[in-house]
């Protein structure tokens, strides 16, 4: 079964050269994302110190991903949600159940963890499954 890259265009700058990854990819009736930050199409972080606002730039840039592998937020079977810190998770899952509702949301692990930069306070990974 082949693979392919999921690169939506508001994602048009990662990864970066030194970095081997792909934002997203897609076999079969399977599509992952990458964990996505709060990073717009200008490479830049959004909302700094405010979690409900990264949370809404994360959210949006997993979506686009699932987008280019025919996915949308009802066919997210497992989300991970990583927190810079667990007090932010109340903010955090406002914003989640918002995307995601609270009649069918997908599976979800959320744990803290250090990020990559300090500015980023919360990143977050999906899988869904498409019909074929």
């Amino acid at each position: 079964m082949p693979k392919s890259v999921l690169k939506p265009p508001i994602l048009s700058f990662f990864p970066s050269p030194e970095y081997p990854y792909s934002p997203g990819t897609k076999a079969g009736r399977l599509v992952y994302t990458a964990g996505q930050v709060a990073f717009n199409e200008r490479k830049e972080l959004v909302g700094l110190g405010d979690v409900a606002a990264q949370t809404r730039q994360t959210l949006k840039n997993v979506l686009a991903i699932l987008a280019e592998g025919g996915a949308g937020p009802d066919d997210v079977l497992k989300c991970n949600v990583y927190l810079s810190d667990m007090r932010y998770f109340s903010a955090m899952n406002a914003e989640f159940q918002a995307v995601f509702g609270d009649q069918t949301p997908p599976a979800r692990t959320t744990v803290e963890a250090r990020l990559a930069e300090p500015e980023m306070l919360v990143e977050i990974e999906a899988i869904a499954c498409v019909d074929e």
